[in-house]
């Protein structure tokens, strides 16, 4: 067996992605997305070590809790196995252009909603600098007009970002955007966007208020619900919020 897929079988209370999203694994590669960090990387991690074994079905139920570094407080099932699952659609044509300068807008993560934001982001609209720890979660090209940034320590970067920059976090990890959110709030941001769920956005606005800290000026979650889960869906509806200022001033 070359490859498995992983189908989200089922989910209870919050959940990065729906049942019926799926991603297929190889020994080298991967395809689709059930909803990136750490419960993904769990995921491939089964997966091949089930195709180092020879193949096979299996389901589990995975609490996204302390476990796995996550607050998203639900849980979800999947199932490993060779039935091809439904692959997320191809991204959607990039926006139109809003007119004027362009915004300054610094991307906290490589992982599938950064590269969504890169692909249709308009590069006379947004000067893009996009930040990761790790050189192997961006993809292999990277579009020349984008900045690309590898700091191991990415909440000090953080600290010395340029003020009036616009924001989007959705790294690998909760601690690592919790630590991002108080170091940007320490700047005069233009704007902070969290990717996360409700119950993500209220524990990360416990922690940030017992900091001392207003997280008042922080977007949580991004995107809008209504236009789905998917990376691409994240990335469209953001984007629109970010430069629906200016086309209202255009207008």
């Amino acid at each position: 067996m070359s490859a498995l897929w992983v189908e989200i079988l089922a989910t209870r209370g919050s959940a990065p992605r729906d049942a019926g999203t799926a991603m297929r694994v190889t020994p080298e590669t991967t395809e689709g997305t059930i909803g990136g960090g750490a419960l993904e990387h769990r995921a491939i991690a089964r997966a091949r070590a089930i195709l180092a074994a020879g193949g096979g079905r299996e389901e589990q139920t995975i609490p996204l809790g302390p476990g796995l570094g996550q607050c998203c407080g639900g849980a979800v099932t999947l199932r490993f196995g060779p039935e091809p699952g439904k692959l997320d659609a191809a991204l959607p044509a990039p926006l139109p252009r809003h007119g004027g300068p362009a915004l300054p807008l610094w991307l906290w993560g490589a992982g599938h909603v950064g590269r969504a934001i890169v692909a249709l982001a308009p590069p006379e609209d947004f000067a893009l600098t996009w930040v990761d720890d790790a050189a192997a979660r961006f993809p292999e090209a990277v579009p020349s007009q984008v900045t690309q940034v590898v700091a191991a320590d990415m909440p000090l970067l953080a600290a010395r970002a340029p003020e009036g920059a616009h924001h989007l976090i959705f790294t690998y990890s909760h601690e690592i955007d919790l630590a991002l959110c108080a170091a940007l709030l320490k700047r005069r941001a233009g704007s902070i966007g969290l990717i996360g769920s409700a119950t993500k956005w209220a524990r990360f606005r416990r922690r940030l208020e017992v900091m001392g800290l207003d997280p008042l000026p922080i977007t949580c979650p991004i995107g809008d619900k209504r236009e789905g889960k998917t990376p691409a869906a994240i990335a469209r509806s953001t984007l629109a919020a970010l430069t629906a200022p200016r086309r209202k001033a255009t207008a």
